[in-house]
């Protein structure tokens, strides 16, 4: 399969195209410079720039482009860039798809997005049938979604992946957090009783790969593990993987202090369930919290593997 991905040199982007490549795909990253390798293509989605000719040769594109949430305070003008970031790419990709002669489209474009949609849902299990919450994420979700819409009313099939929080030692939830806790100083944020919905990193590449292979799977997935645990247990786990205690508290007004308006968002619950992966028979190699943070930390190969 011909595959052209956007993001595709990020946290998720480069374990994702391993995994490709691996499985014979033929695999194009699209990069915002003039490219420097065989398998890159230049595009400039900021200008609305995507060369037709990338999209019809490609079977599916993969979209994972965004700049990072938690990577600075929110101000306005890093606000700006998170939509920007988010909309302007999916919006390039999708209106490209749109203007393709039909029998030149791909047959899939993998769009990402993020359990954000969702809002603070407390301790009340939701699956993709929940409608957009409230807040910035969850706006930035909603407009982020709508971009892609071109593709899907052009007939191309549709997945926009609501990714929870994957895990692994090289960056996303757990880097930050593995020096505190390594020193013993780690500990629950808040009150502790907010629902995480992560998933294994090794899972939700797996998960695309399925996505990708499974035709029937079309509109919102949340692409998180089967059970999602709160922060308390999160820092528990997390504590006894690493057998160092986690006994620290962070309050609430002291992530404001250090995070901004982030903080807000990073002590909302959101009880995330996986409805479409479960229904469609995907299997989770890590579907419990310790064995997804022995494999993220330990690199322990799961015995589904």
């Amino acid at each position: 399969m011909r595959i052209l991905i956007a993001g595709a040199s990020g946290f998720l982007g480069a374990p994702l195209i391993e995994r490709l490549r691996a499985f014979g795909h033929d695999v194009t990253r699209l990069v915002r410079r003039p490219a420097q390798a065989s398998d890159e293509a230049t595009w400039w989605p900021s200008q609305g720039e995507l060369d037709p000719a990338l999209v019809a040769g490609a079977d599916a594109v993969i979209n994972l482009a965004g700049a990072g949430v938690g990577d600075k305070r929110w101000t306005a003008a890093y606000k700006s860039t998170l939509r920007s970031s988010r909309v302007d790419t999916t919006g390039t990709i999708a209106r490209t798809i749109k203007n393709l002669p039909q029998a030149e489209r791909p047959r899939a474009l993998l769009q990402g997005s993020a359990v954000g949609w969702y809002g603070d849902t407390g301790d009340r299990r939701v699956t993709e049938e929940e409608s957009a919450g409230r807040g910035f994420l969850s706006d930035l979700c909603r407009v982020w979604e709508a971009a892609a819409r071109p593709a899907e009313d052009a007939g191309v099939r549709t997945v926009l992946m609501r990714t929870g929080l994957p895990l692994h030692e090289s960056g996303g939830l757990l880097k930050p957090q593995m020096i505190p806790f390594k020193m013993g100083v780690g500990g629950r944020l808040g009150s502790g009783r907010q629902y995480v919905p992560w998933i294994a990193l090794a899972d939700w590449v797996t998960a695309v790969e399925f996505m990708l292979d499974t035709d029937s799977i079309a509109g919102p997935v949340n692409v998180v593990a089967p059970e999602p645990v709160t922060n308390s247990e999160f820092t528990e786990v997390f504590g006894r993987v690493l057998k160092r205690p986690a006994v620290t508290l962070v309050p609430g007004f002291a992530l404001h202090v250090a995070l901004g308006e982030f903080a807000g968002e990073a002590l909302r619950s959101q009880r995330v369930i996986p409805g479409v992966l479960n229904r469609a028979g995907f299997r989770w190699a890590y579907p419990t919290l310790e064995s997804a943070l022995r494999a993220a930390i330990d690199h322990t190969p799961s015995a589904a593997a």
